[in-house]
């Protein structure tokens, strides 16, 4: 990143504190081929800054958003490297940097290409390490916007709290947005030995299983990722999905991972590879927050049910799984390598061919009604996770205004996207009528 050890741009100070570990550990992993930003995309419809033709005026925007920024350090801070690790520095974000427009594209499909992009360009070092791009055209009459996030920063919790506090609510301003409770582990005494040492053994599997864990095979879904990145944007009725699954005492998490089961079948099917009975994924799991990093999550390794088998049984299978997994991850904490920068050097080396995994589906809880963005109504909000190791597709959710809001990222010159969406978009019509 930039900046000289102990030396800081002009119009900056320093902030005492260094970057927590495990926020250090998210600059590392971020480098060429793989960059470490997720990003939201929006469609704006007319109002505010956003005229009745969908044209957008930055200048109202910048001016909306410069107070918003004064009350979000997060948004206020850059990494500067000093010695071997980085401090923050707090600096001004110049809007005219931060907030941009971006060439008019054609519909939904071109804002699709746009973003995947966006995926595989880092974000500028020598600023805080955040922008929000304006897309003209991205739907009839309405405006795109992106909001792009590196890592470092925020993880997808934190990032939703950053998005809840440079929106403004469509309801009166009294409504809060809804976060869910993250229920911390069974507090056990410290003197429980035994289960300390079960901690123990369980994280020592879990290393292991990071360094030499061959659960998938040679497959289209791992290898090296190309440049060329796509993205599609699809979405599902949030109550139904919710109300459907109940019955097996799985969450809109599981359908989810039910719905990109189905994806993989049909990529695998595709590429005219077998399809195995079970397909690990990663899946993280929020942590309670605790302390400054912004990036607080467990892993839990969910095995999708690939089978040929009915999308409630899938439902059920992975419930099995997630009830107990959640709570393992949730008390075993960070993943071990990404505790801090030198376990994320030797995590970034073996991720070039690891076969533990063979996707990232991440899902977080949106807000309990809508945004306005300097007055213009936000009517769709879609996440898009970062594809890092060897991984060649990945999804991320997000609850808003009653919908399921799913982004495909995929390695558009290897993995046929397409498909991906199309059977993921048909289960979850299944598991939601």
């Amino acid at each position: 990143m930039a900046g000289r050890a102990g030396c800081y741009p002009v119009g900056m100070r320093p902030v005492t504190d260094r970057l927590p570990a495990v926020d250090e550990a998210n600059l590392v992993i971020d480098h060429a081929g793989q960059v470490n930003v997720f990003l939201v995309a929006g469609l704006l419809a007319p109002g505010g800054f956003v005229d009745p033709d969908g044209a957008p005026d930055l200048t109202a925007l910048r001016a909306a958003l410069r107070e918003r920024i004064k009350a979000l350090p997060q948004l206020r801070k850059m990494a500067v490297a000093t010695g071997r690790r980085h401090r923050w520095v707090e600096a001004r974000p110049d809007l005219e940097q931060h907030v941009r427009l971006l060439g008019t594209v054609d519909g939904l499909a071109g804002f699709e290409r746009k973003c995947g992009e966006l995926m595989n360009v880092p974000l500028a070092p020598d600023r805080p390490l955040w922008e929000i791009l304006v897309v003209p055209g991205a739907a009839v009459g309405e405006a795109g916007v992106v909001l792009r996030i590196h890592h470092a920063l925020a993880d997808g919790m934190a990032a939703a709290g950053i998005v809840r506090q440079l929106f403004d609510p469509s309801e009166s301003p009294g409504t809060p947005a809804y976060v869910p409770p993250v229920r911390a582990a069974p507090k056990v005494p410290r003197r429980d030995l035994r289960h300390v040492l079960g901690r123990l053994r369980y994280g020592l599997r879990r290393i292991r299983m990071t360094l030499r864990g061959r659960e998938v095979g040679p497959t289209v879904l791992l290898g090296e990722v190309g440049p060329q990145r796509g993205v599609v944007f699809l979405d599902a009725d949030l109550a139904a999905l919710e109300e459907h699954v109940r019955r097996f005492r799985a969450t809109v998490n599981d359908a989810l991972l039910a719905a990109v089961a189905s994806g993989y079948r049909a990529v695998l099917s595709d590429a005219g590879e077998p399809i195995p009975a079970r397909l690990p994924v990663s899946v993280p799991v929020a942590l309670r927050r605790r302390g400054t990093a912004g990036n607080q999550v467990g892993i839990m390794l969910v095995r999708l049910p690939l089978g040929d088998v009915e999308p409630d049984e899938r439902v059920r299978l992975i419930a099995e799984q997630t009830r107990e997994e959640k709570a393992r991850a949730r008390e075993q904490g960070t993943l071990e390598f990404m505790r801090g920068p030198v376990g994320a050097r030797i995590m970034d080396r073996i991720g070039r061919r690891q076969h533990l995994v063979a996707g990232f589906v991440t899902n977080v809880p949106g807000p309990a009604g809508t945004f306005r963005l300097a007055g213009a109504p936000v009517v769709a909000l879609w996440p898009v996770g970062v594809l890092a190791a060897n991984v060649r597709l990945g999804v991320a959710a997000l609850s808003y205004a009653g919908r399921l809001r799913c982004g495909i990222h995929f390695d558009a010159g290897n993995v046929p996207g397409a498909a991906f969406a199309r059977a993921m978009d048909e289960e979850l019509a299944l598991l939601g009528p």
